[in-house]
């Protein structure tokens, strides 16, 4: 295994895939919401509630769908897993945990310097899509992947250990993969 990268900022990422979890999903959701006043924000903060279910909202997001949701297998999830190895070297990142659902993902990461985290997420899901596209059938939606997903950053020893325990007691995976981190000391910069 090659030296960890010196890390600054931990994160842990999650999507879904297409068309898998909607607006108003029974399951309730996080997201862009809007206040009282029309402001829109997004709210997907731990320990957050969920945005309660909204059946009509629901019905009417399932009809815009232009495809059939994408679920993954494992095949799928092992390409994913490969890639991600490959794109962590490439860019210096630390890939601590991985989970890989049949609708969404998490990934734990450690990157150097202070990335914006949507760029984070952006590469995880190209360089998966790409991988993907070379040894399956690109989906009839063209992605693989929602539009957004979410960043959360881990501003500590602490908050990197429950992300990790998050990642790795995940049901029903399809994979799960995590580094072996002989001892967390992540940086000097970290307050547990």
């Amino acid at each position: 295994m090659p030296p960890r990268p010196e890390c600054h900022r931990y994160w842990l990422i999650s999507s879904t895939t297409y068309g898998t979890r909607l607006p108003g999903d029974p399951r309730g959701t996080t997201g862009d919401i809007r206040d009282d006043a029309g402001h829109k924000y997004r709210d997907n903060r731990p320990h957050t509630p969920l945005n309660p279910p909204l059946p009509a909202l629901h019905t009417y997001t399932l009809k815009t769908l232009n495809a059939p949701p994408v679920r993954l297998g494992l095949a799928h999830a092992q390409h994913i897993l490969e890639q991600w190895h490959e794109t962590a070297a490439y860019r210096h990142w630390f890939l601590m945990a991985v989970s890989i659902m049949d609708n969404h993902f998490h990934c734990v990461l450690g990157v150097p310097g202070d990335p914006a985290p949507q760029t984070l997420l952006q590469s995880l899901k190209a360089y998966a899509s790409r991988r993907l596209n070379i040894h399956f059938p690109r989906p009839a939606s063209k992605t693989w992947w929602t539009e957004s997903g979410s960043n959360r950053k881990l501003p500590t020893d602490l908050a990197v250990l429950g992300a990790i325990r998050y990642v790795l007691n995940q049901p029903v995976p399809l994979l799960i993969w995590t580094a072996a981190i002989p001892e967390l000391n992540l940086t000097q910069g970290l307050k547990t």
